[in-house]
């Protein structure tokens, strides 16, 4: 007769074969382990491989550091050491790819091992101005005056920076131009160059005033890329502060129009940069019939009433006569 083994036996011997199971899985577990480490050791143990691309992805050249850029271009790493580049390049913050040389060229190390092949680092000689000066732009984007540059005049005439700027052999230090103002822009604007010879002008030839203290030739959203200051003003009173006002009688055509409607700003043939020649004949631009303006005998327009700023001194805004008398 067969004997029937207690339920509570039953229950102890699965409980000691499920114990004996998880052991074992724990022991496998940890011999796995051990190996893994093992590898890793040895990994780190080995010696870098030689040679300036050991580090990264298989296949794409690394940064190999400005010094070793100089020991063939030590004539360009020179020129280079002397600019703000340089001493913004040594800015550790951006990594390899914003430092020394390669912060412009890209990586160098498959060019230094193809024995200075070109085709194989970044050359702005035999790269075309939009390409030139989108890798300018990597650094001088957002946040920088050149913020605006791809929307500005110069850039939809096809103007890149290597036109204007030169990093290696510039002629003015401190934004790296490649011939000094106004010289260089006077390459391109002729009609400007010619305004500043006239008898009456702002005196850039003499080097009290800048082309770029007006403009930004980077691009602004006003037109001939005309500054503003801070306060959107023109920024003709960032020198000329008595004309700015706020006044309590305002001259309607200096706050509308601006100083371009009465002034030539570059340069003129009449005192003051006026547009025109005579005072009356400037003022009657705007004040004749059908408008309202000067009328009756006492603006008969005889050689004493000539100049209408004799009586209408604060000719561009008064306090205290809304006739711009005083």
């Amino acid at each position: 007769m067969r004997m029937l083994m207690p339920a509570s036996s039953r229950t102890a011997r699965v409980f000691l074969l499920s114990l004996l199971s998880f052991f074992v899985l724990v022991v496998l577990a940890a011999g796995q382990t051990q190996q893994v480490a093992d590898k890793s050791a040895q990994s780190t143990s080995r010696p870098p491989a030689s040679g300036p691309a050991s580090e990264g992805p298989k296949g794409v050249s690394q940064y190999v550091g400005a010094e070793t850029c100089k020991t063939c271009h030590e004539d360009l790493y020179n020129a280079w050491e002397k600019t703000p580049h340089w001493k913004t390049t040594l800015n550790k913050e951006g990594g390899p790819s914003h430092q020394g040389c390669e912060g412009c060229h890209g990586p160098g190390a498959d060019h230094v091992a193809g024995g200075g092949d070109k085709t194989k680092i970044f050359t702005f000689k035999d790269a075309s101005r939009q390409e030139t000066s989108a890798r300018c732009l990597s650094c001088h984007g957002e946040g920088h005056e050149q913020s605006h540059f791809a929307e500005s005049a110069h850039a939809s005439s096809d103007v890149g920076c290597l036109d204007c700027h030169s990093p290696h052999h510039a002629r003015e230090e401190q934004h790296l131009l490649a011939e000094k103002q106004p010289q260089l822009c006077y390459g391109c604007h002729t009609a400007a160059k010619a305004d500043f010879a006239k008898p009456y002008h702002h005196r850039v030839n003499e080097g009290l005033v800048q082309c770029n203290d007006c403009h930004n030739p980077h691009g602004t959203a006003t037109i001939r890329q005309v500054r503003a200051l801070p306060s959107g003003d023109a920024v003709c009173y960032k020198c000329h502060v008595d004309k700015q006002g706020p006044f309590v009688y305002e001259h309607v055509p200096v706050k509308t129009e601006g100083c371009g409607s009465c002034h030539t700003p570059h340069g003129s043939t009449n005192p003051r940069l006026l547009k025109v020649s005579l005072v009356n004949m400037l003022c009657l631009q705007c004040h004749t019939f059908p408008t309202p303006g000067p009328s009756g005998p006492a603006h008969n327009q005889s050689a004493k009433y000539q100049a209408c700023t004799m009586c209408h001194t604060q000719i561009h805004g008064s306090n205290f006569s809304n006739v711009f008398f005083k």
